[in-house]
């Protein structure tokens, strides 16, 4: 028996030029993240790719950088 690992039932599954968008980058980056498998998609048929907007997210969160706060210097004459 072969188990598939499906999104949850209510989560959108976004197409490759819906995640373009969302990230406002061209399609190419999205169809570059998945060959490359640094984002889980869902392959359905042997052409179509769907990317669940859960895996977006976290693509999003993993990139995020904090700023640095820095503290005040007193200037001293």
């Amino acid at each position: 028996m072969t188990h598939y690992r499906e999104p949850p039932p209510a989560e959108r599954l976004l197409t490759v030029a819906e995640a373009a968008e969302l990230l406002n980058t061209s399609q190419r980056f999205p169809r570059r993240l998945i060959e490359e498998r640094r984002i889980r998609f869902v392959r359905i048929g042997p052409r179509h790719v769907r990317i669940p907007e859960s895996a977006l997210r976290e693509f999003i969160e993993a990139g995020l950088v904090e700023p640095v706060t820095t503290r005040k210097r007193r200037r001293v004459a």
